[in-house]
């Protein structure tokens, strides 16, 4: 980094942003397979949270790639390239006081735990949706699987590419065994127990 680039402070602070919208910012990191159900998750959470008048913005992998990170592939470097740009983008709407619903595959443990450190604790909130391979294959929304056992689609995660699984998460979720909307339920009742919203 430039020695000619300084930190600018604002005259509204993390603080006044967080009192003015009234709950306790966050980065709900949604990871599993593809097909596992986090942006259907993650849009359902977004939606109660809305309802109930809290503050969020939802960044999902697919959307992300058309703009900020268009100019990424899906070999393990640019993989690791667009979790590092998410999470400082996480960072900003986390610092404007917004809980964000940040839903990427993120198939590397250290790339999360990348995330998680680059903000304060109980900012960072993992919810990892173990929806079986098995299951998400024969999903398959998006056809994605079909191509890559055929050899269409390369580093394709879950066929010749690895997913690591979280550790320790803080929410773990089975969209194979929970209809979305329980799902979404489980991740609202998290919020509520922790105080980053109220309860109702």
């Amino acid at each position: 980094m430039s020695s000619n680039i300084k930190w600018h402070d604002h005259k509204v602070s993390h603080v006044q942003r967080v009192e003015l919208k009234q709950q306790k910012p966050g980065i709900l990191w949604f990871t599993g397979l593809s097909g596992a159900g986090k942006s259907t998750l993650a849009n359902v959470v977004d939606y109660e949270l809305y309802r109930r008048g809290q503050h969020t913005y939802v960044l999902d992998g697919d959307n992300v790639r058309h703009g900020l990170n268009k100019d990424l592939g899906f070999t393990d470097e640019d993989r690791i390239e667009n979790i590092r740009r998410i999470g400082e983008a996480s960072k900003l709407f986390l610092d404007a006081g917004l809980i964000v619903l940040s839903a990427f595959i993120s198939p590397f443990r250290e790339d999360r735990n990348m995330v998680r450190k680059l903000v304060e604790d109980g900012d960072f909130i993992e919810v990892f949706v173990s929806t079986p391979l098995s299951v998400c294959e024969d999903r398959d929304p998006k056809g994605l699987y079909k191509k890559a056992r055929k050899g269409e689609i390369k580093h394709f995660t879950g066929i010749d590419s690895p997913y690591q699984e979280p550790e320790n998460p803080e929410i773990v979720v089975d969209t194979s065994l929970y209809s979305i909307e329980e799902a979404g339920g489980i991740v609202i009742e998290y919020l509520e127990a922790n105080g980053y919203i109220p309860k109702i």
